[in-house]
């Protein structure tokens, strides 16, 4: 097991700019880093879920540049990264002037890695590795997510969850290179990003992401 997980995400990732987002820096995996080249087994053994949070996803990618370019939407305001993964998107709203962001993930290693990741970045993002669907929408005024609708019935819940989100005043967005089980209608289309990936991650080595608010 990986009792020292900031350690090993430092010694597994290098620190760079997602494409979409060159404003920001993030600790992540690519072709010459050794968390790169593990296989599915050497990943078990040594204790370590995917590594969701050692790379940039698109839907999150686009999330981060709609709200750096859209300070007005989380300046001043308290907000969640649903399913951080790096932390890109709190990070992103911190940027843009948030008066605090909270990552959620359900995976542990997520929050070494938002803290490493945060302080790259001069900013202070908080974690919880709690399972949110399973409670009250936080006390929070926007929710972003991206990448959430990659298999089923995890998107179920959780677009059931968004949706209570905004039945309460909240604003909600969401990011997504319209994945298997994402929505095709009922969210209003705010912008659309040909975002850069590579095939070892994505079908495509441009993935064509939009954001979307919950009405």
């Amino acid at each position: 097991m990986i009792l020292d997980r900031a350690a090993f995400i430092l010694g597994n990732t290098r620190l760079q700019t997602p494409p979409h987002c060159p404003e920001i820096q993030l600790h992540l995996a690519d072709e010459v880093t050794p968390i790169w080249r593990m296989t599915e087994e050497a990943l078990s053994e040594i204790g370590l879920p995917p590594p969701f949070w050692a790379f940039a996803w698109a839907g999150g990618q686009a999330v981060a540049r709609y709200v750096l370019d859209h300070p007005e939407v989380v300046a001043g305001k308290r907000v969640l990264d649903f399913a951080t993964g790096s932390g890109l998107v709190a990070i992103a709203a911190m940027r843009a002037g948030a008066l605090d962001a909270i990552g959620s993930d359900v995976d542990g290693f997520c929050g070494p890695a938002v803290a490493l990741n945060a302080e790259a970045n001069g900013v202070t993002v908080a974690f919880t590795e709690a399972d949110l669907l399973d409670g009250p929408v936080p006390d929070v005024e926007v929710i972003l997510a991206g990448d959430i609708c990659y298999e089923q019935p995890l998107a179920g819940r959780v677009l059931a969850w968004l949706t209570a989100a905004r039945a309460e005043g909240k604003t909600v967005l969401i990011g997504d290179p319209m994945r298997t089980y994402f929505p095709r209608e009922g969210l209003i289309h705010l912008a659309e990003y040909q975002v850069p990936t590579t095939r070892e991650l994505e079908d495509f080595e441009v993935k064509r992401t939009s954001v979307w608010a919950f009405p």
